[in-house]
């Protein structure tokens, strides 16, 4: 029998089968039915029918990149409290996350003291590009230079170099955190240089470009790294308070009022007579 000849609805899930679209297959009888319930137009039946597709995919796109780019967890952009942070321009961050900078390989800088969000971003930047099939890796400097050092001494530094300047987009977290020695800052150097005009950095820091000289150990090639990450940069300065103690303070004053309400119970315990 053809698909013409077949119920239609048989016809609509074996052509959706033959088209490889199995978001879409998934969804359709729910969509179907709501068509017939009269809560449903064309249009949007269409709509969600695609949709359904599209979340799959990505969804797919995310689970393989969560295991091949090393991302410590799933940040996005719509779980960030943008009211906590004042400081930062809301157009700017979701101008960022339409994913421009990628295609003219453009950087992006985010600074600011510990626990401000930094890493929230620059991982729901990442998060964004895998969605939309570009390949990410995320590391802290550390392990970055860690990983630089192992290959050096395994005689395939140009090997690794060059596994990392194939993403379209490299997460460098917690510059300044923790001291390097120059020879790693040598090799984080080598790093962005082949990555210049060639793919998009995120690079995150507690620290003032001022500072990024001690940090690396050679002021010279600091000089020489801003300049690069700078020529073609999208810069974010976030001034606000950290989550981290946010939710410290939320646990302490929790736990304050906790001890208020068990005071007078305590202070009762305490009056109450002893018996002889």
């Amino acid at each position: 029998m053809s698909v013409a000849q077949r119920h239609p609805r048989d016809a609509i899930r074996d052509l959706l089968a033959d088209l490889k679209m199995p978001g879409s297959l998934e969804a359709v009888d729910g969509i179907l039915r709501e068509i017939d319930g009269g809560r449903l137009a064309a249009t949007e039946a269409i709509s969600r029918l695609l949709t359904a597709q599209v979340s799959l995919r990505n969804n797919r796109r995310l689970q393989a990149a969560m295991r091949s780019s090393r991302l410590p967890a799933v940040k996005t952009l719509e779980s960030f409290d943008f009211a906590f942070q004042p400081s930062l321009k809301r157009e700017q961050i979701e101008s960022l996350h339409e994913l421009n900078f990628i295609e003219r390989k453009e950087n992006v800088v985010l600074l600011g003291p510990p626990g401000v969000g930094k890493t929230h971003l620059a991982i729901s930047l990442a998060i964004a590009a895998a969605q939309r099939g570009r390949r990410v890796y995320y590391g802290t400097l550390i392990d970055l230079i860690t990983s630089l050092e192992e290959a050096q001494a395994a005689g395939h530094l140009a090997r690794r170099l060059a596994v990392l300047t194939h993403p379209s987009l490299l997460v460098v977290d917690e510059i300044g955190y923790l001291p390097i020695n120059h020879a790693g800052a040598v090799l984080f150097f080598q790093l962005m240089n082949r990555r210049y005009e060639r793919a998009s950095t995120v690079l995150t820091s507690n620290k003032g470009f001022e500072e990024w000289g001690e940090v690396l150990g050679d002021e010279v090639m600091a000089a020489a790294l801003i300049d690069r990450v700078l020529h073609h940069c999208h810069l974010v300065n976030i001034r606000g308070n950290s989550y981290r103690m946010r939710a410290h303070t939320d646990l302490y004053r929790s736990l304050q009022a906790e001890g208020d309400r068990d005071e007078p119970v305590r202070r009762s315990r305490r009056s109450k007579p002893t018996g002889h």
